[in-house]
């Protein structure tokens, strides 16, 4: 009984709106009506009677045939082509001049007033339609940044892959031409095995190298570096930490110690204590005269001057502690090779353990002869009561300063090589003969510099070092083989069991009978104990090391499991369902029962599964089901903005459930934070080059290099990255996209420096890459000063007005100009053989031609105006023929200008809308993944009219792009399957 006065309330609100449907769908009706009577009364015989004698069925100029143009819906279809058509009517280029008769003023108003009434009609009939948007494969740049993004290594695996092609729009990210073939899909399994060969399992998950570790030297060199790299970035130079009490003693702000320290990325720790020697009572020895040194260094001095004290005072310290240091003499067992592992690691502990301490021997009493050249700090005092003083002042400096903070290659000691003479290159090396073995001798680095996180990933590190290398278990397999040829101990009958192809040579019961009989034959003779315990010790170390990375590996097996359904997850982009959950783990056990591959082996092909999963090959984000329009979910979302703006996967941040992404602040705020991220280099890369048609430069090969010595592999990458690194900047400080014409600065590094005369204007301390600002003073600054445009529009021995003038019509401004006819006579292919003709003169000549004259004169001043720039974009006054450059010109709309400055004004004054609306075109279509539609035209106006209200900042029209109807929803399958 409710429900009667609800609708009695409810009729008067909803019946005008439903009336003012209504009349809105009869009006869209009726406009449509008007639009197809107009277009058989007026469009149809003016494409008659002006335009299918040039562009009809047969061989039709610029291969444009408009002979099957017969109503209203086929116009609309090929928008892009009446947009053209309105464009070249508008200007009276079209029907040319030549032809007879020509149209009325009035009738060329009728079809540009048509023409209009069509766009207009279309675009706000069905206003912020998101378009066929097609399932698609991820495209190579995809590919390799998800990977990347995925694996934290930037492997490239589609280095090998063929091309992508391009769809009507010129980017490589639409359904429509990245199609999957079986070849392809062969090519995609390639990739990802070689992405599992990256795959290295640790004590707590697996993660993935940067090189292949199939092998075991790829496996130990993944390791090892990890170390050498952790010990080469510790803060272990002296003359840092000197220059920093230094700094504390005169710093008239008296910044705190332990604040310069940090600031300097030094050793809190350490820097205390050094400070703390510096500054105590007057010691004896070498640490008295590391402080008096110290305390010559003038106050007033210049940083660089107190730097230079500090430099020798290290030195100092460097020179004089060696000759503190203790020395152990090689152990000694009857038959038993001296460089044997027991052995040889027994003097690598010695070693280790005694870094900070010194040999009292070293101390001369002052009644002995001085060998020569020995320090007076080394001679003891004649005051034998000080001598204690002295001998504690010594440890203090030795246990400051150690004789080294860490070994990070050895040779073969045992040799009685001097160090400075023994092999280099034997990273962590233990020291062996013909063997491999490690060993670890880092306590003073631990005790004196490392905190306590940066000691516990140290200690992970050498933890994975053998657990990822089996190192324990090779080193001894290494020793029963070595005992058995190089040396002579293990040659008896009684040994014979212990071998290294017994696969069960290395378990605990075989490592203890081995043992046994070992030390027996060692001790026989009455061996020395020392040594007998070395040995002992050698084989219960060992023992330990081994079982532990086998229980270790046995225990790991569930957190690799684990870590591949994280993997998986990552990959896929989304949370998995409990089922491919299980499928996942299914597939694995499948590999190890049935299949009896090892757990490596199966945790490989796994990986190589998730990878050819369509989950992780193909945008499924992408995917159209039921009916009308919708909005995207979260994961649709994240997914659509994270491959615009990146064009890789999105990261935790986006994929967080706990985000609303559909949200306009939340959205708003995602994408500012995504400019902001280094793989915003994505969009500059994938975007930048595909529109200005430079994605594949990295391979232009077009060059003379005999002609052109200095275009070498390396100017040639650095000319590609001008742009991307010029973009990256715009995105990062959200600029102007008019920066792109008119800016002042650039982006070079040492290479492309010196191509444009700039190195003086490079900071030495600054990193590879570096803005130049005031870069017009080198002609260049923006786009059109870079050297990747001009040398890619030029043939390799001559320059190419025509190509570079074409790439500013059509790359810059939009304009779509046909190809050239056939049968054209080509301009000379070397610039020196011109004759007494300049290049101008020659493309003058070309224009002659009826064919030419009406494109060319579209964009020939253009190019010309680049003149000033060699083939390889250098700076030129005189060209290859030895002729004095022109760069004058008479531009498209009777505008005069010279060089390159004459171009950026010409388009900033006359032409920037047309710049403007192109790059929203291009950026549109790039985010949306398909060809523009009439319906994106009312979006493409408010992109427009944001950038003009705020100072045409880039993320003005990012921000239209991301909170637009066409972004943020999709079609249904049923609607998407109908005819577009």
């Amino acid at each position: 009984m409710r429900l009667i006065p609800l609708l009695r309330w409810l009729f008067p609100l909803v019946l005008p709106l439903f009336i003012s449907a209504q009349l809105q769908a009869e009006d869209t009706v009726d406009k449509s009506k008007q639009l197809e009577t107009e277009f058989r009364q007026t469009v149809k015989p003016f494409l008659e009677s002006f335009c299918l004698d040039c562009h009809g069925e047969v061989d039709p100029e610029a291969k444009l045939d408009l002979s099957g143009y017969d109503s209203l819906a086929d116009v609309t279809k090929s928008h892009q082509t009446w947009k053209e058509i309105l464009d070249r009517v508008t200007a009276n280029e079209m029907p040319p001049e030549e032809f007879s008769p020509q149209p009325t003023n009035a009738q060329r108003e009728s079809i540009t007033k048509w023409v209009r009434s069509v766009r207009e009609h279309e675009s706000t009939r069905n206003a912020g339609d998101p378009g066929p948007v097609l399932v698609r494969r991820l495209n190579n740049a995809e590919y390799n940044y998800t990977i990347r993004d995925l694996t934290g290594v930037d492997v490239r695996p589609t280095q090998t892959f063929p091309v992508d092609p391009a769809n009507e729009a010129g980017f490589d990210n639409s359904g429509e031409s990245l199609t999957m073939s079986p070849a392809l899909m062969g090519k995609y399994l390639e990739a990802a095995r070689m992405v599992a060969e990256h795959m290295v399992l640790t004590p707590s998950d697996f993660r993935l190298a940067s090189h292949p570790v199939v092998t075991e030297t790829d496996r130990d060199k993944y390791c090892v570096n990890r170390i050498v790299d952790f010990y080469a970035n510790q803060p272990t130079n002296l003359a840092d930490y000197f220059f920093v009490c230094w700094q504390n003693s005169v710093d008239a702000q008296k910044t705190e110690l332990i604040e310069l320290a940090k600031q300097s990325e030094l050793s809190v720790r350490y820097t205390q204590l050094v400070w703390k020697t510096l500054h105590a009572e007057p010691a004896f020895g070498p640490l008295r005269v590391l402080q008096e040194r110290f305390h010559r260094i003038p106050a007033d001095a210049t940083p660089k001057v107190a730097r230079r004290h500090c430099d020798r005072m290290r030195d100092y310290v460097q020179n004089i502690r060696p000759k503190l240091s203790k020395t152990f003499e090689n152990l000694k067992i009857a038959d038993v090779h001296k460089g044997s592992q027991s052995l040889v690691l027994w003097k690598n502990e010695q070693y280790a353990a005694n870094r900070r301490r010194f040999d009292p021997e070293q101390l001369i009493p002052p009644d002995r002869e001085k060998p020569k050249g020995t320090p007076p700090e080394l001679v003891l005092p004649e005051d034998a009561d000080k001598h204690q003083q002295f001998i504690a002042s010594v440890e203090e400096f030795c246990s400051v300063f150690p004789d080294a903070f860490y070994i990070s290659e050895r040779g073969r000691d045992y040799l009685g090589v001097p160090k400075e003479k023994q092999e280099k290159g034997r990273l962590l090396s233990a020291g062996f003969h013909s063997m491999m073995g490690y060993f670890r001798d880092d306590a003073p680095l631990c005790e004196l510099i490392l905190d306590e996180h940066q000691h516990a990933e140290l200690d992970r590190l050498w933890q994975e070092l053998d657990f990822i290398t089996f190192a324990p278990r090779r080193q001894y397999l290494g020793f029963l083989w070595f005992e058995r040829t190089d040396s002579r101990f293990m040659r008896d009958p009684e040994f014979d069991f212990a071998r290294a192809e017994n696969k069960n040579a290395a378990s605990t019961e075989m490592i203890e009978s081995l043992s046994k009989l070992y030390l027996a034959k060692a001790g026989k003779p009455g061996g020395d104990p020392v040594a007998l315990k070395a040995i002992a010790d050698y084989f219960r170390n060992i023992d330990r090391q081994i079982q532990w990375v086998e229980t270790t590996r046995e225990t790991a097996e569930p957190a690799h499991r684990k870590t591949l359904l994280e993997f998986a997850a990552d990959a896929w982009r989304r949370e998995l369902t409990p089922a491919e959950k299980e499928q996942i783990v299914a597939f694995y056990e499948t590999l190890r029962e049935t299949d009896g591959l090892d757990h490596v082996n199966a945790m490989r092909d796994s990986v190589v599964s998730i990878l050819m999963s369509p989950h992780f090959l193909y945008r499924t984000d992408l995917i159209s089901i039921g009916e009308g329009h919708r909005e995207l979910t979260n994961f649709e979302l994240a997914n659509r903005l994270s491959f615009f703006l990146w064009s890789s996967a999105p990261d935790e941040e986006l994929r967080s459930s706990s985000r609303n992404l559909n949200d306009a602040p939340t959205l708003r705020w995602q994408f500012r934070r995504m400019l902001q991220d280094e793989r915003i280099a994505g969009l500059s890369t994938e975007f930048m080059t595909n529109w200005l048609d430079i994605r594949r430069f990295e391979e232009h090969n077009s060059v003379d290099r005999n002609r052109f010595p200095q275009f070498t592999d390396e100017l040639r990458q650095a000319m590609f990255e001008e742009p991307v690194y010029f973009f990256t900047d715009l995105l990062n400080n959200d600029g102007s996209i008019l920066e792109l014409l008119n800016a002042r600065h650039t982006f070079v590094n040492p290479v492309l420096a010196k191509h444009y005369g700039m190195t003086k204007n490079m900071s030495a301390s600054a990193p590879s890459w570096q803005r130049i600002d005031q870069a017009d003073a080198y002609g260049r600054g923006g786009l059109l000063g870079m050297s990747v445009f001009l040398t890619k529009n030029s043939p390799g021995l001559r320059t190419s007005p025509v190509k570079r003038g074409y790439w500013v019509a059509r790359r810059l401004l939009g304009e779509n100009i046909p190809p050239p006819p056939p049968n054209v006579p080509d301009l000379p292919e070397d610039e020196t053989k011109l004759g007494e003709l300049s290049l101008r003169d020659v493309l003058a000549r070309h224009r002659d031609h009826e064919s030419c004259a009406g494109c060319h004169k579209r964009f020939d001043s253009l190019g010309l105006a680049f003149e000033g720039f060699g083939p390889i974009g250098e700076k030129r006054e005189i060209d290859l023929g030895g002729r004095p450059v022109e760069t004058s010109g008479e531009f498209p709309g009777g505008v005069n200008g010279t060089g390159l400055d004459g171009v950026r004004d010409y388009i900033t004054q006359h032409r920037q809308a047309e710049f403007v609306d192109n790059f929203c075109r291009k950026l549109l279509a790039y985010a949306l993944g398909r060809q523009l539609l009439l319906t994106d035209e009312p979006l493409l106006a408010d992109m427009k009219q944001r950038l003009h209200a705020n100072d045409y900042r880039i993320s003005s029209i990012i921000e239209a792009i991301v909170t637009s109807q066409q972004f943020r929803t999709k079609r249904g399958r049923q609607y998407f399957l109908k005819d577009d």
